[in-house]
């Protein structure tokens, strides 16, 4: 009898009678079937973890490495100098030897191979290239370093204060737009020579004569005018970012304008900023390559690869190499780049996780 009475409760779907088999522990594939949300991850793992995910943005990356490894390292082992001019060694074909180098090779000598040949002063073409690309890599990451701080600075501010302030320093941004930044150059680079000069040779700069006049021109100009841009993606930024709690409550509790904009807002920002800032680099480096090309870039014998492509046209038909080179290189850097860029922009920007 009691077992049908037992029996009638279980199967009575409104009793409120316990049962002992409910509280038995749940097994161990019972929990993991319950298991629907995924491991608790920082936004840096959770963008590294997708970034290595993106096979374009991966391979970029690894050719970056490979031109910064070429451009940096290998020159250190190279055994000729960008500088150095052999007699007889003049607009060589690549792998090819001047008649002074294969007697030496006649007599037992080991001589390295002229890989890319050499140019109309006899210096070895590849070991100029391979420095004109690292001078061309620095300009781009110093450039986009200043403006990197210029713009986030500019931008926070305006962005922060708004009203009047925002007004004043946003109508500055649309003047500087309008400047001619080659004419500026120009004009520094014959204004600026011979005091730079007076100041290389008084205190002893070496790295001013090496760069000359147009090269510290050229980074004037990249911290008067290019940080607008990144002023303009800040100040949006930041006129977003101010009206969460944590701004409010960060007032509340005493902190001054200078702390809430360093380590609550641009902090805030930093994803923005690094894809910015890389998104920035090959345009500091067409920049320069453009510039050098003109004759506006780094002081002789110091190459670059712009000036390098203008020297090369003068031989195109009978050295085609001397311009190709050069040339690849910088579309090589600046794609790269851009997909580097591209690939960051993907897995850092928070509205493009879905």
């Amino acid at each position: 009898m009691s077992d049908n009475n037992s029996i009638r409760h279980s199967k009575n779907p409104l009793s409120l009678q316990l049962k002992v088999e409910d509280f038995i522990p749940a097994s161990a594939e019972e929990k993991e079937s319950l298991v629907v949300m995924r491991e608790s991850v920082s936004f840096w793992k959770d963008g590294i973890r997708r970034f290595r995910k993106n096979k374009i943005a991966m391979a970029a990356l690894s050719i970056v490495l490979a031109i910064v490894f070429l451009c940096f390292v290998v020159p250190m082992f190279y055994p000729y100098k960008y500088a150095d001019q052999m007699k007889g060694s003049e607009r060589l074909a690549p792998m090819e030897y001047s008649a002074s180098e294969l007697a030496r090779i006649e007599a037992g000598e080991k001589v390295f191979p002229h890989i890319l040949g050499t140019d109309q002063n006899g210096r070895d073409y590849a070991i100029r290239v391979m420095v004109g690309g690292r001078v061309s890599m620095a300009v781009g990451i110093v450039a986009s370093i200043l403006i990197l701080m210029i713009g986030s600075i500019y931008g926070a501010i305006a962005g922060y204060f708004g009203g009047m302030v925002d007004l004043i320093m946003m109508r500055v941004v649309d003047i500087i737009y309008t400047v001619p930044d080659v004419l500026i150059i120009i004009l520094l680079a014959a204004t600026l020579k011979f005091p730079l000069e007076t100041l290389a040779k008084v205190a002893g700069f070496g790295w001013i004569q090496k760069l000359g006049p147009n090269m510290v021109s050229m980074f004037i100009v990249f911290a008067l005018l290019y940080w607008v841009g990144m002023a303009r993606i800040i100040r949006s930024q930041i006129m977003i970012l101010k009206q969460n709690e944590y701004v409010t409550a960060a007032k509340a509790l005493g902190a001054n304008n200078r702390r809430i904009i360093g380590k609550h807002l641009i902090t805030n920002c930093i994803g923005t900023l690094i894809v910015t800032t890389t998104l920035q680099i090959p345009s500091s480096i067409f920049t320069e390559s453009f510039l050098s090309f003109l004759g506006l870039g780094v002081q002789a014998p110091m190459p670059s690869l712009g000036s390098l492509a203008s020297a090369a046209l003068n031989g195109f038909q009978t050295f085609p190499e001397k311009l190709f080179a050069p040339a690849a290189l910088i579309f090589i850097i600046i794609l790269s780049f851009n997909l580097l860029g591209d690939g960051l922009r993907d897995a850092f920007d928070p509205k493009l996780k879905s």
